[in-house]
């Protein structure tokens, strides 16, 4: 398999004039962009880089960004992207945890990096700032007429080191090999049936794994990367319109909010023909929604994770809502029930477990940046342990239910929270909605629902709906809670852990007797 820099060469010799990248003013081809990138490669050993060291960037989806990211790959440095929100508390943690070698910033981050105190003896550079004493801009880095950049870098060396976002521990870092990718970039392409000059919202963050697959895919296909650097639904619409996008990857979140905002209705997105989704399920009436406002040729549930790129894939997603479908090109998938260390004991068809990937396939890391614990909790017997729990159909179908950590134990029995926000979501009253479990003296947890409303609606009301709707009784909401907003990552997952401890602004609370 090719390396990541020799790819991108590929990809020059294949499609010199077509154009790689989009942001703002700035449109360039392959050809044109090979030589911001080669000139990249040479500023960084100016600086001292070398292969196997780390470079932290802290900048939103812009020009440059997607710059260094391919510079590294030629030269076999490991970019280390992180979120631009950082402060300067979890800037001194990645720095220090990499062992970074070098830091780049911008406008938003750049109170946060010059704050953190590991930054101070290393080289920094300033994108789109005046660079302070000490620093480099961005624009002084681009060496003038540099030779062509060579590939140096071997398909086992890393890539990219994303960080997971650490809920109860400091983050993870997750090293991926240039193999590792391309093999993630290639069965992306194929599993999202991309064709030649694809044309992708680059939105999705490039810290996060969603992001950096969307520009890979586009570099084997000739295909467009259009920048966003933040996501503003505006600012999207206006994008999808004029570059003609034809293709979105996003989270749920961020398709609820396009569907949802007052310009959709007067944008033509008719250039979007294939729709894919990933880091969280997607609830039966958004899928319903966006079946109808799109009419995509493609629909693609992705289930995977950092560590393991795919692990199902469901290309039909609004024909059997909830299902993330089967293993993808690259891997094997089981569901072993909770507590086994293997997945040879699989559990029964529609019997609730912990979702395992085999830990060999094309797609998979080999192990967490330095965290012997954490890869002794994850690999068992040859399989990577994901925390996800769900369960396989009649059919062999994956429906994913939620984490380990989110399963509801109320009166002895375990109840999942995506069943019932989907059955929530497809009143019309509802906007969006979180289940989570709170403590409860008799109980021990009880099912309580936030919800975010559409229109006038009350629990009561609610409640009738979760009963017609065939929702057993120990899954149905004992509370009610109406809130204005329901708190997200910066990528658009779901913060239930926020919910549970009360972080929340309430507009009204129904609650019904335990029965």
């Amino acid at each position: 398999m090719l390396d990541l820099g020799a790819s991108f060469l590929a990809s020059v010799s294949r499609d010199p004039k077509a154009i790689a990248i989009v942001d703002g003013e700035r449109r360039l081809t392959y050809a044109e962009w090979f030589e911001t990138i080669s000139a990249a490669v040479a500023g960084l050993e100016q600086l001292g880089l070398k292969s196997g060291d780390h470079l932290v960037t802290v900048l939103q989806n812009r020009f440059e960004a997607a710059t260094l990211h391919w510079a590294c790959q030629f030269v076999g440095i490991v970019i280390t992207p992180i979120n631009w929100r950082a402060k300067a508390d979890e800037v001194d943690f990645a720095v220090e945890n990499s062992e970074a070698r070098a830091i780049v910033f911008e406008p938003v981050s750049a109170e946060h990096a010059r704050a953190a105190t590991s930054t101070a003896a290393l080289p920094r550079v300033a994108v789109g700032i005046e660079p302070m004493s000490g620093e480099t801009a961005f624009a002084d880095i681009l060496v003038t007429n540099a030779t062509p950049a060579k590939p140096r870098a071997k398909i086992s060396d890393t890539s990219v080191m994303l960080y997971t976002s650490g809920t109860t521990a400091k983050p993870k870092g997750v090293p991926r090999s240039h193999q590792a990718e391309r093999a993630a970039a290639l069965a992306h392409v194929a599993q999202n049936l991309y064709a030649h000059r694809e044309r992708t919202l680059g939105v999705m963050p490039l810290y996060h794994t969603m992001g950096v697959r969307s520009l890979l895919a586009m570099s084997l296909i000739g295909g467009t990367f259009v920048c966003l650097p933040r996501f503003d639904v505006a600012g999207a619409l206006k994008l999808i319109e004029a570059e003609k996008v034809t293709n979105l990857y996003l989270v749920p979140t961020l398709y609820h909010d396009v569907v949802h905002h007052p310009d959709f209705a007067e944008t033509d997105v008719s250039s979007v023909r294939k729709l894919g989704f990933a880091g969280a399920p997607m609830t039966d009436g958004l899928l319903k929604r966006l079946t109808e406002a799109f009419r995509p040729d493609l629909f693609v549930n992705h289930y995977g994770s950092s560590e393991v790129y795919t692990f199902t894939i469901n290309q039909d997603a609004a024909t059997k809502p909830g299902s993330a479908g089967r293993a993808g090109l690259n891997t094997m998938v089981r569901v072993a029930p909770i507590g086994n260390d293997t997945p040879d004991a699989m559990a029964k068809p529609r019997e609730e477990g912990e979702i395992a990937v085999i830990a060999s396939g094309d797609e998979a890391f080999s192990g967490y940046w330095r965290r012997p614990e954490s890869d002794a909790k994850a690999f068992r017997n040859g399989w990577y342990f994901s925390g996800d729990t769900g369960f396989v159909d009649e059919d062999g179908d994956l429906f994913v239910t939620g984490r380990i950590d989110d399963m509801i134990i109320t009166g002895g029995e375990n109840v999942s929270p995506v069943e019932i926000e989907s059955c929530l979501s497809l009143h019309p009253a509802v906007s969006e909605v979180a289940i989570v479990g709170l403590p409860d003296e008799r109980w021990g947890r009880i099912v309580a629902a936030f919800v975010k409303r559409a229109s006038s609606v009350d629990g009561t009301t609610l409640d009738a709906h979760c009963r017609q709707s065939g929702l057993p009784s120990h899954k149905l909401p004992r509370r009610y809670v109406f809130v204005s907003e329901l708190p997200k990552s910066p990528v658009g997952k779901l913060l239930r852990r926020h919910l549970v401890a009360g972080e929340f602004a309430a507009e009204g609370d129904d609650a019904k007797p335990a029965a």
